[in-house]
């Protein structure tokens, strides 16, 4: 029997120093639609808590959702700090055209290296870019031939994740690497 999987992302939740320039970033430059604001008071962690969650909207139906803490002291204690690595970030999904209004956006914005940067991984192009709370925001666009082989990845991915975990890391995408098996 097959698992049932869930049907698609809900949201997800960072925690925002200023709303409005969150808000700014995602809607007037990204062009996410503000979907919600819930301004709320729950008891959380042992404490009442009052906060409003701000919800921006992606074409499948998902959303990148924020939190701002009405008092400084929650506000400290739940963030907004973000990781300083590049590999904590969010990838959404674009077509080639999107891609580029967005980089157009994004440069028109004021944004510039190191808050943006192109990587093309040969499976895919990605325009980084980060928003106003250091988050780092990734817009892929899919490699054409690389699709042609996703069955392909899928039937050896756990092949590949044994191999290299048992010391193999030979590179294997053969996008960018003429050597690759």
């Amino acid at each position: 029997m097959t698992a049932r999987l869930p049907g698609r992302l809900h949201h997800t939740a960072y925690v925002t120093k200023n709303l409005e320039e969150t808000r700014a970033f995602y809607e007037d430059v990204i062009g996410l639609p503000l979907l919600a604001t819930w301004c709320e008071r729950d008891m959380l962690f042992g404490k009442e808590r009052t906060y409003a969650h701000c919800f921006f909207g992606l074409a499948d139906g998902s959303a990148l959702a924020f939190f701002q803490f009405a008092d400084p002291a929650d506000q400290a204690e739940f963030g907004p700090e973000m990781p300083a690595s590049p590999f904590h970030h969010i990838a959404l999904h674009v077509d080639k055209k999107t891609q580029a209004e967005l980089e157009a956006r994004i440069e028109k914005a004021g944004f510039e290296a190191p808050q943006t940067y192109i990587l093309e991984h040969g499976y895919c192009r990605s325009v980084y870019v980060n928003d106003p709370n250091g988050m780092i925001l990734e817009f892929t666009c899919d490699a054409p031939s690389a699709l042609e082989q996703d069955a392909e990845n899928r039937a050896k991915a756990h092949a590949e994740l044994k191999r290299w975990l048992a010391g193999d890391h030979t590179p294997n995408n053969n996008f960018r690497h003429d050597e690759a098996a």
